[in-house]
């Protein structure tokens, strides 16, 4: 009864009114479409010298099978320097890396930003947190990429 209960529940509970679990992510709003901020991106990163391995266009696949998405690209970067002691110390941070980047259209239009903090990855994989330091930067580049 119970279990009929909460399937009744969660039934006519619209899905708009559960949040999501955004405990981790790191957000900042772009002034630029979703092509655009990632195009900027990926210029900020490989100037850096940072490795682009792949671009994702999740709108795209789904469209590709007769389905609509929002604007949503996926950016995988990263640099062996910097990953490569994160995973000596603990390799399942190897899940979470190389790291990614998400730039989306929201339901209002604005373009979204996100990806994983640097803190949010040392704790998850129990890292000290002096590794920090080895993340920290994709905050700066991402930075680099919204400036006008």
């Amino acid at each position: 009864m119970k279990h009929l209960l909460a399937v009744l529940l969660f039934a006519i509970t619209p899905v708009t009114t559960l949040a999501a679990d955004t405990a981790g992510l790191a957000n900042r709003v772009s002034p630029y479409s979703v092509a655009e901020t990632l195009d900027r991106l990926e210029a900020v990163l490989k100037s850096k010298g940072v490795k682009v391995f792949a671009r994702i266009d999740h709108a795209a696949e789904a469209q590709s099978v007769g389905m609509s998405l929002r604007p949503t690209q996926l950016l995988i970067f990263g640099n062996p320097k910097a990953g490569t002691p994160l995973m000596r110390a603990n390799q399942s941070i190897g899940l979470d890396l190389p790291m990614k980047a998400l730039a989306w259209q929201d339901a209002q239009g604005q373009v979204q930003l996100t990806w994983n903090s640097p803190d949010y990855l040392t704790g998850r994989h129990g890292l000290d947190a002096e590794f920090n330091k080895n993340l920290a930067a994709v905050g700066g580049l991402i930075e680099a990429a919204l400036k006008p």
